[in-house]
């Protein structure tokens, strides 16, 4: 379902020449059903337009009171056209809901908004007419709305591709430990040493200068690097890594990006 909400000072619509419903300040709506719409995305739309904030308040802040919170008036026109898909240069409607559901479904959504709102200030066009909607844009301010079939992916495309990117990550979790007697018989190995690189060199420079100065028998406590992706299940205690070597897990936590 697409809805398209502009802030207006007065709208109306006339079929045949004649003015058949009109509202002073307030919102036009203009509607579109999709074919695979349900009465959980009607619900949706109803408290997205209604709830909307597209008004200042009694000190002039903008975007501060919705419809409803002011009082105001809706004009609520059906357009199936919003459901438009292009081949080429032409509009291609096949995503709409056909006219004899549309139609009642329309008439819920109007129920919905009566219900939820004041009835009175519901105002709407005459659906399947060929109609002319007056309207007088106020700002402009033109909100798009849409609220997605079940299971349908989100139509922002960056949302989409982070979404993507997130779901693609392998689980790469790394941890900071202390390591003891690092400078004396348990040296890193070459490649975790590469992996430190120059911050590794400078930790095992450091931890090499305190233990003489404390004993060899009273290493400081330094950090040493290691990738722990193969461990992302297990529980604290010992592991081994791929090299074979003891591991000792004793927190785990996701390095943030």
């Amino acid at each position: 379902m697409k809805a398209v909400v502009q802030r207006v000072t007065r709208a109306s619509v006339t079929v045949g020449g004649e003015q058949i419903n009109a509202i002073g300040r307030g919102i036009c709506v203009l509607l579109g059903i999709s074919l695979e719409d349900t009465q959980k995305e009607l619900e949706h739309m109803v408290r997205k337009i209604l709830n909307l904030r597209v008004f200042e308040d009694e000190s002039g802040k903008h975007w501060s009171k919705s419809v409803m919170d002011k009082q105001y008036e809706v004009l609520c026109v059906s357009q199936f056209t919003l459901q438009c898909v292009l081949k080429g240069n032409k509009p291609d409607f096949h995503l709409a809901m056909p006219t004899e559901q549309a139609e009642s479904f329309y008439n819920s959504f109007l129920e919905q908004l009566r219900k939820t709102y004041r009835p009175e200030f519901i105002k709407d066009g005459k659906f399947g007419a060929y109609m002319q909607v007056h309207i007088q844009n106020d700002g402009p301010v033109t909100i798009e709305l849409e609220s997605s079939a079940p299971g349908a992916t989100t139509s922002d495309p960056k949302q989409r591709m982070q979404e993507e990117y997130i779901d693609n990550q392998p689980i790469s979790v790394w941890l900071y430990l202390p390591c003891v007697h690092w400078y004396h018989g348990a040296r890193p190995r070459s490649d975790h040493r590469d992996t430190v690189r120059n911050k590794g060199k400078a930790w095992h420079s450091r931890s090499q200068r305190l233990g003489e100065e404390q004993g060899a028998r009273s290493s400081p406590r330094n950090f040493h690097v290691i990738n722990i992706s193969t461990f992302v299940s297990a529980t604290p205690g010992e592991h081994r890594d791929e090299a074979g070597d003891t591991v000792s897990l004793i927190s785990m936590g996701k390095k943030d990006n």
